[in-house]
């Protein structure tokens, strides 16, 4: 299997992690379906969002599966007063990642990165690996310090 680019990443920082392939359908992108190829919780299957900011622009949310972002929350600990999620047509552009394949790591740009405070709850997590069909398992520490993220109870 082909490395991508946040794999390669990882790599040469000498982080720990696997590359974990999964089947997938266009019609279902969901991270109910990754834990459910991958036998594993959903609670440790987080997705990335991209979300806009009214006053500091894009910042980042990497939640829990099962969850959906508290807007308002979200504004908050970033500093905003509002915000709301991109348009899946401004994904590509802004991250170099599509819908269902989008990675914290390594983005075009480097966004405010907020992680759900339930990460720390597990030995490992999966997050994107960067493309649909392959997640990284990855310890939480390890992805945090890496992307220099911030824990909140999103």
């Amino acid at each position: 299997m082909e490395k991508t680019n946040a794999a390669r990443l990882l790599s040469a920082a000498s982080i720990a992690y696997e590359l974990i392939p999964y089947e997938y359908t266009e019609d279902d992108l969901s991270a109910t379906h990754v834990a459910q190829t991958l036998g594993e919780d959903i609670e440790r299957v987080f997705k990335t969002l991209v979300l806009r900011g009214d006053r500091n622009g894009l910042f980042v949310c990497v939640i829990p599966g099962n969850f959906e972002v508290d807007l308002k929350l979200a504004a908050k600990i970033s500093g905003n007063k509002s915000c709301q999620m991109i348009h899946v047509k401004e994904l590509l552009p802004l991250t170099g990642y599509i819908r269902g394949g989008c990675s914290p790591i390594g983005m075009k740009k480097k966004y405010p990165t907020f992680i759900h405070e339930s990460a720390l709850l597990y030995d490992y997590i999966f997050i994107s690996a960067g493309v649909r069909g392959l997640q990284i398992k990855i310890a939480p520490a390890d992805l945090i310090g890496f992307v220099g993220a911030e824990i909140y109870p999103l």
